[in-house]
């Protein structure tokens, strides 16, 4: 019968003796750390990484948003020149109670609001007829929305120096389209009305389209409910129209509205690049200048910083009073719906 001879392991040799293994409670100790630091990792990540994500936006309107609005707001209250911005000599409200005695300034707010008005008017109103034709099913629809987005892609620079070709009043196309009808010669960029006219077909040809957009998706939000139960009680395509969509989009009308004439009170480069002088005058009689105009031609070109930035502070007012305008009018149609 063999016999088991247990024979113990050898000592171990000075300086080379074998780790001993840690106890058995020190693993999960550490690996409960472990798992600790990284849960107040992910919390803070959480926690803070939406505001890193947002802020290049806030450091952006800072530098070019914040700041300029200050300094324009100090530099209204002094007379300062472009060519030493860093004089600055104190004068109150001077700038601002100028304003009212200055003909310029009126006249370039009575060009603002006449050509907001002309240009506003018919943009709005044939986006919501070319929104309503293309919210039916037609062929190549995504084609016809693309068209309608190329006028807002394409740059002011070239397509006011187009217009003005076609306005041009020896050898425009316009003028030789009148002419076929028995309409003289117009001298569409030294008469008032006619370059007024001429300066809101700009604005209508480049955002039309992207209005009528706006409309679309509103139209496509609509329920097709309302629209069948419309055409069951016998209302026509008008009438659905009428007291179906109209109704529905009156949100929508509101903010393209406000959207539009925010814009028609900052407008400057069709104007600013439809002037036969290519000057910052609006005209030869200052026909067609309007605020933004003024604003860049007492300070850029008059070199009058402190009056600039009164003028524009008076603009950001006119921005403040229409969107006041806007709560009212929104507030009383989500009361009356």
């Amino acid at each position: 019968m063999a016999t088991r001879h247990d024979t113990a392991a050898p000592p171990a040799k000075e300086g080379g003796a074998a780790p001993a293994r840690p106890p058995s409670d020190t693993v999960p100790s550490q690996d409960a750390k472990k798992r600790a630091r990284l849960s107040r990792r992910w919390q803070r990540d959480v926690r803070w990484s939406p505001y890193a994500f947002v802020s290049p936006f806030f450091l952006l309107f800072l530098a070019f948003g914040l700041f300029p609005l200050l300094y324009t707001a100090w530099a209204s209250l002094h007379t300062v020149e472009l060519t030493a911005p860093t004089d600055m000599e104190w004068a109150g409200l001077h700038n601002y109670t100028r304003i009212f005695d200055d003909e310029f300034y009126w006249n370039a707010a009575k060009n603002t609001l006449t050509i907001g008005i002309i240009s506003t008017v018919p943009q709005l109103l044939m986006a919501l007829g070319i929104a309503h034709i293309l919210n039916y099913k037609l062929r190549a629809s995504t084609f016809y929305r693309v068209v309608m987005l190329a006028p807002y892609a394409t740059s002011i620079a070239a397509a006011s120096l187009v217009f003005v070709l076609l306005f041009g009043r020896d050898y425009g196309m316009i003028n030789w389209a009148l002419h076929f009808v028995g309409v003289d010669s117009i001298d569409w960029q030294n008469e008032k009305w006619p370059s007024q006219i001429a300066v809101s077909t700009i604005v209508i040809w480049r955002w039309t389209g992207y209005n009528a957009l706006i409309y679309l998706a509103a139209m496509q939000a609509i329920p097709q409910d309302l629209y069948e139960s419309a055409a069951l009680d016998g209302a026509s395509r008008w009438k659905q129209f009428l007291h179906v969509t109209l109704p529905s989009l009156r949100p929508t009308i509101l903010f393209t509205c406000v959207v539009s004439t925010i814009g028609a009170s900052q407008l400057f480069g069709e104007p600013l690049l439809f002037d036969a002088n290519k000057g910052t005058s609006g005209g030869s009689e200052h026909q067609f200048q309007t605020l933004g105009l003024y604003m860049y031609e007492q300070g850029w070109v008059s070199q009058h910083l402190g009056r600039a930035s009164a003028i524009a502070w008076t603009m950001f007012l006119i921005l403040i009073v229409i969107g006041i305008v806007n709560y009212v009018i929104s507030r009383r149609l989500r009361a009356s719906s």
